[in-house]
């Protein structure tokens, strides 16, 4: 098992910035590629960046480009998401996630509970 706590989330007003992180415990952290999900109300959920084991190739959906920044310390077991010139669409549960295998863009075997972020206009 692979726990996963989140932290940083808030309000903010826009064109603010928020950092957001996320410590995992329970397995070898540098054995899993991570990544941060949201979920806005009435909206699927989705992916919103992702980052490889060791923390070589990233992945960004294309509104957040330019804007956030996912990050990984595999020293301190934690996961880090920049986000910068956050835009009240932006409002939306984070969750953090993990996988093994399987891309985790698509999916993820373990995920945290969660960290509000609220952007004010």
């Amino acid at each position: 098992q692979v726990q996963l706590v989140e932290s940083g989330g808030g309000l903010v007003q826009a064109g603010g910035s928020l950092r957001l992180s996320c410590a995992a415990s329970g397995r070898t952290f540098s054995n899993y590629a991570m990544g941060w999900f949201r979920r806005a109300p009435g909206k699927e959920r989705e992916i919103v960046a992702s980052i490889t084991r060791n923390g070589g190739s990233t992945y960004y959906t294309d509104s957040v480009k330019g804007r956030f920044t996912i990050s990984r310390d595999n020293a301190k077991n934690t996961v880090y998401l920049q986000m910068n010139s956050l835009l009240p669409e932006d409002t939306a549960r984070y969750y953090c996630a993990s996988r093994l295998l399987l891309p985790i863009t698509t999916g993820a075997d373990y995920w945290g509970q969660g960290t509000q972020v609220t952007v004010s206009s």
